[in-house]
């Protein structure tokens, strides 16, 4: 009798589970389809990528055409895509780039959150009759702007280390920093029944300050002993799995005690930001953020009610025209008040006027906390989509102010006259120790990276930071600055480097020379057609060296040494372009000294001695000249 039943059973949770499992694999189909579509799109349209999601998500979801459903349970998954974006936030928190930018972030950075969130909130609270609580939970947010959009912008067009672009960033840095204390808000004003499991407020105080010391302890003794040990042994993969070991297991220990994830997902970070690992964890983990931002993205389009949005059109618009004009005048007067510039407080303003995506996040929480309805969370997702919209717009504006000068400076040098520039140092062994420290001493800030954890722990304890990653992956050298960098040198020990390894990294960061340190002749014949702007073979230099020490200590006349010398050298390149040329290292072997002399070798040596004859000769008849008529 119950053999029929388990065996029922079992077929209907096998049946379950397939339908599920085609249902999963359709909607997964159908959201990244449609997301690709529209984020090519929105990008062809200089509108940007979330702009595209938002609207992929609306289109598909329930308010739409209900192609997918369940948009609360992948928005509650995407929410990972938060956690991401905040660990590598708190990665950039360095203590030397915090300290550089301390006035701008903490200054100017605070003053426009805390004032125009303010602002904002009476405005709703005093004309669209809102309780203080929602104005509050709505203003906030509304505070914020685009980092997705205004980001990738700056860094792209290379502004992004300009004083203009060091302001906007700082902005943006500290509206990031904000969603945690913004969040933490939210939560206090809460409406909702409270969880029976979690503790009192004293108490959650409490583990809110043991769980940061115990992640920050955490990054000491674990997670950086670990790096160290993962990169002694070279494995990729293994840095992989330690970033996401870190986002997941902060944000676990968070949500365990009733926490923001997204704050643990940042303290994990701010404890790896000085870790020579850094950029190696950065571009690993950034492949997870963008997809599961994105997700977040097509997530809260698919529960953006279009009707809503549809009832009232104007004052979707309103909103959206009243969001932009009040944080673009807040904003600039703010930016004049720190900066004393009209042309840089203009640009700021029109750049950063925009809503942000977090908002879309924050109207999610507050709408959970019983703090707004569902229509409200709407309404102001649609008010900050459009004011999104805006931003392409508003950045050409903003260029006119950024790039025009101030009356003051008209008679200061243009920065392509500066001496000054960065670049990034790629192996920090003898080699690339020799070429750094005379890039220091011309006051070029230098990036220093190597893949030798051994090279990187001795150079730590002559309190020089070298970055743990392989030089010559793309998205590593993005996340060290390359994209802003006037120098790539490769100073590492790699006779297998060649034109296929560097071709890419030419074609991807044009504004750079790039130097490369090779091995010998035949690595540089490997290299031919890299497009690189110089290299240097690492003993050619020091052999002729010690070859002019052999012919002082046999007594020869040192016009002879030069001449020898002068002779190597000249022999030396005909040869090399001889081998270079037809692709053979017999090439051109007869340029080149020989026991017994060589042909070629001898008469450029005699050419260089009848020149430095006839020079002499020439300097004897015109002291001649000028003793027998001194007046001449």
């Amino acid at each position: 009798m119950m053999a029929p039943l388990i065996a029922a059973a079992a077929a209907g949770a096998e049946s379950a589970g397939e339908a599920a499992t085609n249902t999963l694999l359709f909607e997964g189909a159908i959201l990244l389809g449609v997301a690709t579509f529209f984020v090519l799109l929105f990008r062809r349209l200089g509108l940007g990528a979330v702009l595209g999601y938002l609207i992929a998500g609306a289109l598909v979801g329930p308010h739409g055409l209900a192609l997918v459903g369940g948009a609360e349970s992948k928005l509650a998954i995407a929410e990972l895509g938060i956690a991401f974006l905040l660990f590598l936030v708190g990665l950039e928190l360095h203590p030397r780039r915090l300290w550089q930018l301390r006035r701008a972030i903490f200054g100017l950075g605070m003053t426009q959150v805390v004032v125009t969130g303010l602002i904002l909130s009476a405005l709703l609270l005093w004309f669209q009759g809102f309780t203080l609580a929602a104005a509050i939970a709505l203003g906030l947010p509304l505070a914020l702007s685009s980092t997705a959009q205004i980001l990738p912008g700056l860094k792209s067009s290379g502004r992004i280390n300009s004083p203009f672009g060091e302001r906007a960033f700082s902005i943006l840095l500290f509206q990031d920093l904000a969603i945690v204390p913004m969040i933490t808000i939210v939560a206090a004003l809460s409406r909702a029944p409270a969880d029976p499991n979690a503790p009192p407020g004293g108490m959650l105080a409490l583990y809110t300050v043991g769980a940061i010391i115990g992640l920050v302890l955490a990054g000491r003794f674990i997670l950086n002993p670990l790096l160290r040990l993962i990169g002694r042994y070279g494995e990729r993969e293994l840095f992989v799995v330690v970033g996401l070991l870190a986002v997941l297991a902060s944000a676990a220990l968070m949500h365990s005690l009733h926490l923001s994830t997204a704050l643990g997902a940042f303290v994990a970070g701010v404890m790896l930001a000085d870790s020579p690992y850094r950029h190696e964890i950065e571009a690993d983990v950034e492949p997870f953020r963008l997809i599961l931002l994105g997700l977040f993205f097509l997530a809260v389009g698919m529960v953006l009610d279009i009707n809503v949005v549809l009832a009232e059109p104007l004052r979707v618009i309103g909103l959206a025209a009243a969001l932009v004009a009040v944080k673009f005048a807040v904003l600039t007067l703010l930016a004049w008040w720190f900066s004393r510039s009209w042309k840089t407080a203009l640009g700021l303003g029109l750049l950063l006027s925009q809503g942000g995506e977090f908002g879309f996040l924050l109207f999610t929480q507050a709408e959970q906390a019983m703090l707004i309805d569902a229509e409200a969370a709407s309404l102001f997702s649609a008010v900050v989509t459009l004011s999104m919209v805006s931003t392409p717009f508003l950045m050409l504006f903003a260029r006119n102010f950024e790039f025009a000068r101030d009356r003051d400076a008209e008679d200061l040098d243009d920065p392509d006259t500066a001496p000054q520039g960065s670049a990034l140092v790629i192996g920090y062994g003898r080699f690339g120790q020799t070429v750094a420290q005379m890039l220091h001493a011309v006051d070029c800030s230098v990036t220093l990276i190597d893949k030798k954890p051994s090279q990187i722990e001795q150079s730590g304890q002559f309190d020089t930071k070298v970055y743990y990653g392989d030089g010559l992956r793309l998205d590593l050298l993005r996340r060290a600055g390359a994209d802003d960098a006037r120098l790539i040198i490769y100073c590492i020990d790699d006779p297998s480097l060649d034109v296929e390894a560097l071709r890419p990294i030419v074609h991807a960061f044009p504004q750079a020379k790039i130097l490369v340190r090779v091995f010998d002749r035949r690595q540089l014949m490997a290299i031919d057609g890299a497009g690189i702007a110089g290299s240097v073979r690492e003993v050619f230099e020091s052999s002729i060296l010690m070859g002019r020490l052999a012919l002082e200590a046999l007594d020869v006349d040192p016009r002879e040494r030069e001449d020898v010398e002068a002779a190597l050298r000249q022999l030396d390149e005909t040869r090399l372009a001889a081998q270079m040329e037809e692709g053979d290292m017999g090439a051109g072997k007869d340029h080149r000294f020989m026991p017994g002399g060589g042909r070629e070798a001898a008469s450029v040596l005699e050419g260089l001695r009848e020149r430095r004859q006839m020079a002499k000769a020439a300097i004897r008849d015109e002291e001649a000249m000028q003793a027998a008529d001194p007046k001449a």
